[in-house]
């Protein structure tokens, strides 16, 4: 069975909303995270999207110079788009999907296939959190505290993560989780 594996960056102080506003091309010119970045992208067939995070990486990276490390494989790779609002997805190789989400995704993890990328940490992120279908969690930690904004759990919401990975990058540290549903 597929993964699916949710990317995300986070302050350190667990804040993980707007990360432009947090600086993040300041922490981006680390090569190594880079290649590291780049090879979970290649390692995926796919990327969910909920239609806000969606909207943000299509203004950005569609039709993007080639040469960025991201925007070759951006531009090839599968996305599947939940939203019961969007009319239209026009970005190459975009399938929006409606209805009952959890169902939705475990069809799609059911499928052959490599693992699925989930980018970002909104409402698509939560509500598959909450039904147990996100087996791993890599947290991007910038060394930033903002001291506002929307906390990566919600209230209420409890998992327990067991430690699967760590790596250290020249300004970034990233954490490695597995939900112990």
């Amino acid at each position: 069975m597929r993964k699916i594996i949710e990317w995300s960056y986070i302050s350190a102080d667990g804040v993980f909303e707007d990360p432009l506003s947090m600086g993040l091309g300041d922490y981006m010119q680390d090569d190594a995270y880079l290649r590291d970045a780049v090879g979970l992208f290649e390692a995926c067939d796919a990327i969910l999207w909920g239609r806000t995070t969606y909207e943000i990486f299509a203004k950005i990276w569609s039709g993007r110079d080639e040469a960025h490390p991201y925007a070759a494989r951006l531009n090839a790779i599968q996305k599947y788009v939940f939203s019961s609002s969007l009319q239209a997805a026009e970005w190459n190789n975009s399938t929006i999907i409606r209805g009952d989400v959890a169902a939705e995704v475990t069809k799609l993890k059911q499928q052959d296939g490599g693992n699925l990328l989930l980018l970002g940490h909104g409402l698509l992120s939560e509500t598959l959190l909450e039904q147990r279908l996100i087996d791993v969690l890599d947290l991007s930690n910038l060394p930033v505290i903002v001291g506002h904004g929307k906390p990566f759990f919600r209230e209420g919401q409890a998992v327990k993560l067991k430690l699967a990975a760590t790596k250290s990058f020249s300004k970034i540290v990233k954490l490695t989780y597995e939900p112990q549903y």
